[in-house]
């Protein structure tokens, strides 16, 4: 239990930190990783040079600060980053270390403004958050651990298949070495790929989400070639040239917050953008699987025709349910024979025609895609607790229209 004293003084650093979080997130990063570098074995070294990581980790710091007398308005939060953190096998004794530099950006970044009452509040704070993860963390692997098939930390696959699913996207088969049957898992949800990459001084981590339904001898992702986003690209790029059928990889158990509810029957509606599709096709296989009678609608934006993935496969799909309808738009039209329902961008009209009012929504994509959709989406009246949405990597202010 937090004192008053530190909650007070946690509480008026909120302002500060709203401005300066992001300048003390990176500075902690830097010297971290410069006297820790084998914790570089698992964060994701393209989220930190683009500064997405710094950036969500200060949004964390500073809604830590606003509510540190209410943390239970932050679970949610934290179980999203908790999910990750699992994924990633982030143990308890990663906590200190952290922590430890955590204070340090504090002190070095604020100068004299980081007073002894500041910063001894803020480590009685981070002792009490930090534990919170902790016990989230420890309940998740437990069930990871215990589920039927379930393990600990990273287990051996083997790539089955590798199948072309469009001009950008590649799906691969993973079944498990061990031949042991798989845990099953809610649609929409990740796991996250080890990768040794010969030339790469650290370890490459990668989440990517489920792009089938859960059931199978396999697990499948889909991944998109990053060959044009720098600094990207690093783990896409070698499995797309680099793995193929019968190559070695280790896997986490799935994990992830963003997921179908299986049990409501409510209208739904599935919008991706670009590879944002995986999760979405997880979810539609499910439905048709459950051979469900909800109202489903199925939108995908992609860039043409060509990177279009998994195209034939949602129509056979959406032929197999009652009530489900698919809609596509692309960027421009290759030739007047290219078939799509929107060239251009979605507008909240076309959403408003094709979406029930009462409709769950399920998001994903690029960050300015989901921005512009939920955006459309609240003008049209949908509520804010019937849109779900994932982001690829760390969690960022999403900016609405």
């Amino acid at each position: 239990m937090l004192s008053q004293k530190t909650i007070d003084i946690v509480k008026s650093t909120a302002p500060v930190l709203e401005v300066k979080g992001k300048d003390i997130t990176t500075h902690f990063y830097r010297t971290m990783f410069e006297d820790h570098p084998e914790l570089l074995d698992i964060f994701n070294h393209a989220n930190q040079e683009k500064g997405r990581q710094q950036t969500a980790l200060a949004n964390t710091v500073y809604a830590a600060a606003k509510y540190i007398d209410q943390l239970e308005v932050l679970i949610p939060a934290v179980k999203q980053i908790a999910h990750k953190h699992r994924s990633l096998a982030i143990k308890p004794e990663h906590y200190p270390i952290v922590g430890e530099y955590l204070l340090k950006a504090i002190k070095e970044v604020l100068g004299e403004a980081a007073t002894d009452d500041i910063i001894g509040a803020w480590a009685e704070a981070y002792g009490a958050i930090a534990q919170v993860f902790i016990d989230i963390e420890t309940e998740m692997y437990k069930e990871a651990k215990e589920q039927e098939g379930g393990w600990e930390d990273f287990k051996g696959f083997e790539v089955a298949d590798k199948v072309e699913e469009s001009s950008l996207i590649t799906s691969f088969y993973l079944k498990p070495k061990d031949g042991v049957k798989l845990p099953s898992y809610l649609p929409g949800q990740y796991i996250t790929i080890k990768l040794d990459i010969p030339g790469e001084k650290n370890i490459v981590n990668r989440q990517y989400s489920l792009s089938a339904a859960p059931g199978h001898d396999y697990y499948r992702i889909s991944v998109k070639r990053e060959s044009d986003n720098k600094p990207e690209g690093k783990a896409s790029n070698y499995l797309h040239d680099h793995v193929n059928k019968g190559d070695k990889v280790e896997l986490s158990a799935p994990a992830g917050d963003f997921y179908l509810d299986v049990e409501n029957d409510a209208p739904v509606t599935l919008i991706s953008g670009g590879v944002g599709i995986t999760p979405m096709m997880s979810m539609l296989e499910t439905l048709a699987a459950n051979n469900s009678k909800r109202d489903i609608v199925f939108i995908h934006a992609a860039r043409d025709e060509e990177a279009h993935a998994f195209k034939e496969h949602t129509k056979q799909l959406v032929g197999e349910l009652e009530n489900a309808r698919a809609y596509t738009a692309y960027d421009k039209k290759k030739d007047q024979q290219t078939m799509c329902d929107v060239e251009g961008r979605i507008s909240a009209d076309f959403l408003k025609e094709v979406i029930a009012s009462n409709s769950i929504c399920y998001i994903c994509g690029p960050v300015p895609f989901m921005g512009a959709v939920i955006g459309h989406l609240s003008k049209n009246g949908i509520p804010e607790d019937r849109i779900k949405f994932e982001f690829f990597g760390p969690a960022v202010e999403l900016k609405t229209q």
